[in-house]
C-alpha cells in the first residue's frame, strides 16, 4: 500500500475512534468535570469559603465504600480498611445521605443509621435509569466530609441540562421565591398568599444544598439563624441547582431552584 493510502487509512481511524468516543460521552451523561474552583480561599467580600467537596470518593484518609444499592443503600466509611464508626452530630444528624441523579433529578435527602456491624443503611427507590450520585455528608474527628460515588440504575437514560434560572418554585401549595442579594440567597415562602413561619429542620428554618452544573460539585452553605436564608459563595457565571427543604405543619417541603 502506498504511503498516501496509508495516511488516509489511518486519518480515517482516527476520525472514526472519536466519533465513538463522542457518542459514548452522550451515552454515559452530562460533563462530569465542570469548571475548577479552588478549594478554600476568599470569598466576594472577603469571607472565607467553604471548599467544593463531593468531588471525591476518598479523602483525608477517609473512604465511601458502597456495598448494597437495592432494596435498601448499605455503605460504610473506611479508613485504613475498617469501618468508621465515630461521627458527630452536625445538622442535628451523625450523616446526612443526599442521592440525585446526573442531571439534578431525582433529589433526595436520606438519613441512614449505623448498624452494630459498622455500616449504614437506609431505604432507597430510584426508579429511573441513569448514573446517580450519592453524597454522604458528616463530621469526625472535628473535619466536615462530603465523599461521594456514583450508582447505575439500568436502562436506557436521557439527560437534561438543568433547567433554565428561575426564583420562584411551588410545591405542595407552598409558593416559595428565591431572593439574592450579593452572596446571601433567602426564601420567602407563602400558602394562600400569606406568610409562612418554618419550623426547626435539621437545627434551622431550612435546609439548603447547592450542586454545580457538571461534576456535581456539593458546596456547603451556612443557614443564618432565624431565617430561611443561607450565606453561600456561588461562582457568577455558573449554573447550581438548590434544593430547599423547609418543614411546616410537621411535614418536610422540597423546593428546587437552578441560580
Amino acid at each position: 500500500m502506498s504511503a498516501p493510502l496509508k495516511l488516509a487509512g489511518f486519518a480515517a481511524l482516527l476520525v472514526l475512534v472519536f466519533g465513538v468516543a463522542v457518542a459514548a460521552g452522550d451515552v454515559i451523561g452530562p460533563d462530569r468535570q465542570g469548571s475548577s474552583v479552588p478549594e478554600g480561599g476568599m470569598g466576594e467580600h472577603g469571607a472565607a469559603v467553604d471548599p467544593i467537596r463531593g468531588l471525591s470518593i476518598s479523602e483525608g484518609g477517609l473512604s465511601l465504600e458502597l456495598q448494597q444499592t437495592s432494596p435498601e443503600l448499605v455503605f460504610t466509611i473506611a479508613e485504613d480498611g475498617e469501618s468508621v464508626r465515630e461521627f458527630e452530630v452536625e445538622h442535628e444528624r451523625r450523616m446526612h445521605l443526599i442521592v440525585v441523579r446526573r442531571d439534578g433529578s431525582g433529589f433526595q435527602h436520606l438519613h441512614p443509621e449505623l448498624g452494630e456491624d459498622g455500616a449504614w443503611r437506609t431505604p432507597l427507590t430510584v426508579t429511573e435509569p441513569g448514573v446517580y450520585r450519592v453524597f454522604a455528608d458528616f463530621k469526625h474527628d472535628g473535619t466536615a466530609y462530603t465523599l461521594a460515588s456514583d450508582l447505575t440504575v439500568d436502562g436506557a437514560a436521557t439527560y437534561a441540562p438543568f433547567p433554565a434560572p428561575t426564583t420562584v418554585d411551588t410545591v405542595d401549595g407552598y409558593r416559595v421565591e428565591l431572593r439574592a442579594d450579593g452572596e446571601e440567597l433567602a426564601f420567602d415562602i407563602t400558602r394562600d398568599g400569606q406568610p409562612v413561619e418554618t419550623e426547626q429542620y435539621l437545627g434551622a428554618g431550612g435546609h439548603l444544598v447547592a450542586l454545580r452544573e457538571g461534576d456535581l460539585a456539593f458546596l456547603h452553605v451556612h443557614p443564618n439563624e432565624g431565617e430561611v436564608a443561607f450565606e453561600t459563595d456561588l461562582e457568577p457565571d455558573t449554573r447550581y441547582r438548590l434544593y430547599l427543604q423547609f418543614q411546616h405543619e410537621g411535614v418536610v417541603h422540597t423546593a428546587e431552584f437552578t441560580r
